[in-house]
């Protein structure tokens, strides 16, 4: 029986093959969202990975402006760049849907890529690059009913076969009305009885490979970075450190050394979240500076004590972005808790989740809104999150989460660039199976699309990285000590220019836009919190508002 399913497994292989799922930086939030102009069109983009590399990446494009005509897509993967690119794929219209196209992409190698989108309409021939994760992070189960089938099926192929052998070393060497003599006969038995054996030993050569095989995908199945959180005491002071734990990753040498070859995304070599874990009434965006290779520390603000979910986005130098997670339970303050790791460190506290009388008493207080309600900042900004109040999204259907910012005399505000971007948000569900850092232009990480887009522009094959580990670390330490030097304003211009498709007209009207935009699926029904982080008169103020999940509709 073992032989049967041995050889049904090599029937399956290539339905197996056909079933993915995909990796991402941020938790629970499968696929990437990218919004984006290219000449004339404006599109939204929506990548759904696979979980199971080799697999088909599912692809949609919705033209919001401009008439596009036709839409080609292809995989374009780090290490091999544009040159050992594949052919595109054509993406095609969707009946009845005006502006909307959906194709699917082969994805034959995991780690950091990109699809680069083509657009051909109006406007000529136009084109974006979307940067993916994808990586297998799944083994898929044949169903019981194939199993039987494919037994079957290959018990009757090895009788056959053993049978045909037979015949030809007996029946079929004999003319036509001549009967087998007790020589040929036994020939025939001796003949199937070597056919068994070897058919017997393939099989069980072929098993003992799949095994194998599956061992090592099981053992390099990509899992995701462990870190340990705690709270030290450094001076009377809640200092808070992250060591990453990179042993735990898998086999894979060039796995365990990751930490080593990080960079900096919008100016920062990890975006740490914090959020009061079944509450979700307090939270800090921090940027912990590095100590060493796996340790990280920043100083905690006045956040209140509890059980703390943590969130700390880093990106790799191919451009796979990951959250590493952990849970910290943080003491009652100590200390003045006044000291910054980063200037542009924050915190905010808010209403319980779920309860909104118990309004707690800090400085930096912020009530909680909804769709289609104003709520107010701390210096008097208000925003409006735009929609119909009392509504509930659907879960994995595409929105965009709009807001307008309106300053304390009712005027639209002016908005300076955070971080190289005129906003930003983390989306966590109640329970914290789901977080996301989002920004206006998509689900993805900037420092990834930056590092995919010069790739496209490189023309060697087979790009061979640095094995320097204290060479790189050092270059990236004195680029991000350069940026702290900088200006709030000069450093911000420099970050925005950095970044993929900022031209310098796109760069001034950021500054005085008011309504920010930011597409977003929410993966499954259930209760969201969204940390809008704006910033105004040099100062970073967070809106937090509160949104309702249905499941989808058939």
């Amino acid at each position: 029986m073992r032989l049967l399913k041995a050889y049904s497994f090599f029937v399956f292989f290539s339905f197996c093959l056909l079933y993915s799922i995909a990796s991402e930086a941020h938790v629970g939030s499968a696929g990437v969202l990218f919004q984006g102009q290219a000449g004339a069109y404006r599109v939204l983009v929506s990548l759904q990975p696979p979980d199971v590399i080799p697999g088909t990446a599912q692809v949609t494009v919705y033209v919001e402006s401009g008439n596009v005509t036709s839409v080609l897509a292809r995989p374009i993967y780090f290490r091999t760049g544009d040159k050992g690119a594949p052919s595109s794929d054509v993406i095609s219209p969707v009946p009845n849907q005006t502006g909307q196209f959906q194709g699917i992409v082969w994805l034959m190698a995991g780690g950091a890529s990109s699809v680069q989108i083509t657009l051909d309409g109006d406007d000529g021939k136009k084109e974006l690059i979307v940067p993916i994760v994808a990586v297998s992070t799944a083994q898929r189960d044949m169903p019981a009913g194939l199993g039987v089938l494919l037994s079957i099926l290959g018990l009757l192929l090895v009788v056959i076969l053993i049978t045909a052998i037979g015949a030809s070393a007996s029946d079929g060497l004999l003319r036509k009305g001549v009967s087998l003599t007790p020589k040929q006969r036994r020939s025939r038995w001796v003949s199937m009885g070597v056919a068994a054996v070897a058919c017997t030993g393939i099989l069980y050569i072929g098993s003992s490979w799949w095994n194998s095989w599956a061992d090592d995908y099981k053992r390099y199945m990509y899992k995701p970075i462990l870190g340990s959180a705690k709270i030290v005491n450094q001076n009377n002071e809640r200092v808070f450190q992250l060591t990453v734990d990179t042993n735990s990753i898998n086999k894979s040498s060039q796995r365990r050394t990751v930490m080593s070859f990080l960079i900096p995304d919008h100016g920062k070599l990890m975006h740490l979240f914090l959020v009061r874990q079944n509450t979700l009434d307090a939270f800090a965006h921090l940027h912990p500076e590095r100590r060493d290779t796996t340790t990280f520390e920043a100083y905690l603000p006045k956040l209140p004590a509890g059980r703390y979910l943590v969130y700390a986005d880093v990106v790799q130098r191919s451009g796979f972005a990951e959250t590493i997670t952990d849970t910290i339970d943080i003491p009652e303050i100590y200390g003045n808790a006044a000291l910054k790791t980063d200037p542009e460190d924050t915190y905010v506290v808010t209403d319980p989740l779920n309860n909104p009388k118990q309004i707690p008493v800090d400085e930096n207080v912020v009530i909680c809104g909804k769709p289609g309600t104003k709520t107010k900042l701390k210096d008097g900004t208000s925003i409006v999150w735009e929609g119909k109040p009392e509504v509930s999204f659907e879960a994995g259907k595409p929105y965009q989460l709009a807001f307008e910012v309106f300053g304390p005399d009712g005027k639209p505000a002016v908005l300076e660039p955070y971080l190289g971007m005129n906003g930003h948000a983390a989306i966590v569900r109640s329970d914290g199976s789901v977080y996301i850092h989002l920004h206006p232009v998509g689900t993805y990480s900037m420092a990834a699309q930056q590092i995919m887009q010069n790739r496209l522009a490189d023309t060697t094959k087979i790009f061979r990285y640095t094995t320097d580990a204290k060479a790189f670390r050092d270059s990236i330490d004195r680029y991000i000590a350069g940026l702290k030097l900088l200006a709030p304003a000069e450093r911000d211009r420099l970050l925005m220019a950095s970044m993929s498709g900022m031209s310098t007209h796109d760069m001034e009207g950021m500054k005085h836009e008011n309504r920010i935009v930011f597409p977003y699926a929410f993966p499954k029904a259930g209760q969201y919190r969204i940390f809008l982080q704006i910033k105004r008169n040099g100062q970073v103020l967070t809106g937090i508002f509160d949104a309702n999940v249905k499941e989808a509709s058939m």
